[in-house]
């Protein structure tokens, strides 16, 4: 049923009723609507929208709550919308601090993230008689350019007719090219060293973040940015299909950009004479929902406040939901550990899909893979206020999974190069204290 939203004309408070789809204002006819004041509201030329009259059933009036024609006066005039200028933004309302009591702390993960300068490795070969597809090295954008990535394999893999294909790995990028692959009508069997909740997948942020550490300015080939931002809105669309499912495995919460009272030093400072860091978000035109200056926010900020809603991956169910997806079209999971390149001819199937991640630097002897490390300090649970913070160089959110806070250290430098995985309590302790004494109110 096409959704209605009352919409004042600027002449008179009378509102008229207009189709929230911008789409579905198309195809709807021109409706000339009077107001009490008598008034045609087509005509008002401060008024230039048309209004438009949808095929309504019998149930979509009585659940409107219109017995008149759309787009005629009501004798109990609604309340005008407010202007995305002047109402509150979503989130705001209501939002309660963040409880980052140290005693709330329930563990600290670190992971490995599989940067590559030059982007993703994603190409084929032929290993004896197997078709071999390598698909890893993803930096920080694992999660969110898995289905991107996922669709590009199976197509690469469809080209080979393949009857049985194994994947090895069992992270993002595996769970997502065996689905894609398996939905072909090949049968598909995982093989890896760690079930999907212990893999290095399970321990990442689990927010839409498409070009974090994606490549480096000067090492990616041509063509590389278009092909990003294709990947990047195919990978956007097939999350999209696991909004709204039971258990939130990915929806959108709210984010906020708390700024410092003065520009907050950066833990490493970026080397002179270093390559910069892809940035390419904001060439993808509108694909997310827009950032704006927030106001009437409870954070102490004297240089303001910015946010907006972000996709949010609740890892732990998503995982589970991608887990039964795959095996529901027959898909199997094998334990198993490869030592060489050498191994991979071994394994079942008549295609194999490397999706190894960091694992490829010593399975394939991948000299281009550089580590990244990141820190995640988990606390418990808070399901009453679901959003997300970024202060001072610390990101703080709070998944339906848990409550995360992790050291970004202020650019894209912190961490790279380090293959330990060791916990730092020191590091939780002074990323807690920077960010919070923000959620005092």
């Amino acid at each position: 049923m096409h959704g209605l939203t009352p919409n004042s004309t600027p002449d008179c408070n009378c509102p008229v009723y207009r189709l929230s789809n911008g789409a579905d204002m198309e195809g709807g006819t021109v409706a000339t609507a009077k107001c009490k004041s008598g008034k045609d509201t087509t005509a008002h030329k401060a008024h230039p929208a048309k209004l438009v009259t949808p095929a309504l059933t019998r149930r979509g009036l009585m659940i409107s709550g219109i017995s008149a024609g759309v787009g005629a006066c009501t004798n109990a005039p609604l309340a005008p919308v407010a202007s995305p200028s002047t109402r509150l933004a979503y989130g705001v309302s209501g939002l309660k601090p963040l409880d980052l009591f140290l005693g709330n702390l329930t563990k600290i993960t670190v992971c490995t993230r599989p940067f590559r300068p030059a982007g993703p490795r994603l190409e084929s070969e032929r290993i004896g008689s197997k078709f071999l597809v390598h698909n890893y090295g993803h930096g920080g954008s694992g999660w969110s350019l898995a289905w991107g990535y996922a669709e590009a394999v199976r197509d690469m893999v469809a080209a080979a007719h393949p009857k049985s294909v194994t994947v090895l790995g069992a992270g993002a990028m595996g769970l997502t090219a065996a689905i894609a692959i398996a939905e072909t009508g090949a049968m598909v069997t995982i093989v890896a060293r760690e079930m999907p909740m212990d893999t290095r997948s399970a321990r990442a942020t689990g927010v839409w973040s498409p070009s974090s550490r994606i490549g480096l300015e000067g090492a990616i080939a041509p063509g590389f940015t278009a092909q990003w931002q294709a990947f990047t809105r195919r990978s956007y669309a097939r999350h999209m299909t696991y909004v709204g499912r039971a258990g939130h495995p990915v929806e959108f919460t709210p984010r906020f950009y708390v700024r410092t009272a003065e520009p907050y030093p950066e833990l490493v400072p970026e080397p002179e004479g270093a390559d910069r860091f892809l940035r390419l978000d904001r060439t993808l035109n509108g694909l997310t929902p827009p950032w704006r200056e927030r106001e009437n926010t409870p954070f102490p900020a004297p240089n303001g406040v910015r946010g907006g809603l972000v996709m949010t991956f609740n890892i732990a169910e998503y995982t589970r939901q991608l887990v039964e997806d795959f095996q529901a079209m027959g898909g199997r999971f094998e334990l198993g550990e490869l030592s060489s390149k050498d191994d991979l001819a071994n394994l079942p199937g008549d295609a194999i899909v490397n999706c190894s991640g960091f694992g490829a630097k010593t399975l394939l002897d991948d000299a281009s893979i550089i580590p990244v490390r990141g820190q995640i300090a988990w606390m418990a649970p808070q399901l009453d206020r679901l959003y997300g913070v970024y202060h001072a160089g610390v990101s703080v959110i709070s998944r339906r999974d848990g409550l995360l806070i992790q050291e970004t250290g202020g650019n894209d430098f912190y961490g790279l190069g380090i293959e330990d995985e060791t916990q730092s309590q020191d590091e939780f302790l002074a990323a807690q204290a920077k960010v919070a004494p923000i959620f005092r109110w």
